[in-house]
């Protein structure tokens, strides 16, 4: 039985500034490089007036506008390396499923949870499509009142 004083383990994923201290860190593949290079020119295509917060060679980050109850600048889309796939994440579809109306079966197959798309291989038809949503997603954050 482990000892009861003992503090419990943080929980995974936990928003700590040392959550990264003794994490592994998967080298990053030619492939997934490849990968991310294409997933984040979708998302530098669509700066505008939004803020860059962090440009790596594993995570790149938009943010802007306020969150409507944090009053604190909110990411908008990220692309990020992970262990298995890169991450394709846009919060527009979060706030408006209904921008994935007329999405393809084969990049609906690629979600994971509400606004994130994971892909292990370049995929042209399937990154021009999710421009497209991308474009219209931005868009539809642009006219909302928290973007302004």
């Amino acid at each position: 039985m482990a000892n009861s004083s003992s503090a419990p383990p943080p929980r995974s994923g936990a928003s700590r500034p040392d959550a990264d201290v003794g994490k592994v860190i998967t080298p990053l593949t030619p492939k997934f490089e490849s990968i991310f290079a294409a997933l984040r020119a979708i998302l530098a295509r669509q700066v505008g007036a939004l803020t860059v917060s962090e440009d790596s060679p594993t995570r790149y980050c938009l943010q802007g506008g306020r969150h409507p109850t944090h009053q604190t600048p909110m990411p908008i889309a990220w692309v990020q390396v992970g262990r298995a796939y890169v991450s394709f994440h846009q919060m527009a579809v979060y706030a408006r499923p209904d921008l994935l109306r007329g999405v393809s079966p084969e990049l609906r197959a690629r979600m994971q949870g509400k606004s994130c798309f994971n892909f292990k291989t370049v995929d042209p038809v399937l990154f021009a499509e999710l421009e497209a949503l991308t474009v219209r997603g931005f868009d539809a954050f642009r006219k909302a009142p928290f973007m302004k």
